[in-house]
């Protein structure tokens, strides 16, 4: 997964606040249990639904019975995903900075009728 978005080991493990041996041990199948925290923040990093790394790791089906499975969307273009995945973080920070400007911006003139 972390392949198909562009990142190294090093960049996941780093977002997903894992050691780089730790990760390389879950990724080699050598970690029989990771804690759901870990599967929550690889899936956050990963922008994947959690469900799908609980049941790559062995957990039991999540969805309650009679319910169908909750739709899980990433609203994020995987081209945008694997660009910023490959890029440091500070230059992550400034480009957040630079669209959290642009949208406020964007609400502020939308509340001013597009003026």
């Amino acid at each position: 997964m972390r392949d198909e978005l562009g990142m190294s080991q090093a960049q996941l493990a780093a977002q997903a606040e894992l050691s780089q041996g730790y990760l390389s041990q879950l990724e080699n199948d050598e970690v029989q249990n990771p804690s759901a925290a870990v599967i929550f923040r690889l899936a956050r990093s990963l922008h994947v639904d959690p469900r799908i790394l609980m049941q790559a790791a062995g957990y039991p089906d999540m969805t309650l019975a009679g319910e169908p499975p909750a739709q899980y969307q990433v609203s994020v273009d995987p081209d945008l995903l694997s660009f910023l995945a490959r890029i440091p973080r500070e230059q992550q920070a400034r480009l957040l900075k630079v669209f959290q400007g642009m949208q406020r911006r964007t609400s502020e003139a939308a509340g001013r009728g597009g003026s």
